[in-house]
């Protein structure tokens, strides 16, 4: 049985943190049933993954990019942008819609004149000055 050690696998992968973080994802995902790339020798998951490394027959930049994508939980869609013609034309239904509707609103909000605004504000007190500022 062949020893790996740091050293076998610290010419493909330059951080050692970042080769910790890449063989206990590889070796997890072996724990889970993914197929392994080398002859096992009677060895753990973790020194089947460090062997796999070593010998290259894995790419440490897919083992990153599978790695992130494994601890996204949110995966940004891009959706395409609407097409400004289209825009327009909706622009444009909605208007003459506005128009042919002669019903009053039913949304009402709160009106207030400057005089009341006015007083609110007049009513405000200034907060202390104090020496913790």
């Amino acid at each position: 049985m062949a020893r790996v050690t740091v050293e076998d696998c610290i010419d493909k992968v330059d951080n050692r943190f970042e080769l910790v973080l890449l063989a206990s994802h590889r070796a997890r995902l072996i724990s889970q049933g993914a197929a392994i790339t080398i002859d096992r020798d009677n060895d753990k998951n973790p020194v089947v993954a460090l062997r796999e490394i070593a010998d290259e027959t894995l790419s440490p930049d897919d083992l990153k990019e599978d790695l992130i994508h494994s601890l996204q939980k949110h995966v940004e869609v891009d959706e395409p942008e609407p097409d400004p013609a289209s825009l327009l034309a909706d622009d444009a239904t909605t208007a003459t819609a506005d128009e042919d509707d002669d019903q009053p609103e039913t949304i009402a909000f709160d009106r207030m004149s400057e005089e009341e605004l006015l007083a609110g504000i007049e009513g405000l007190v200034p907060p202390e000055k104090s020496d913790d500022y």
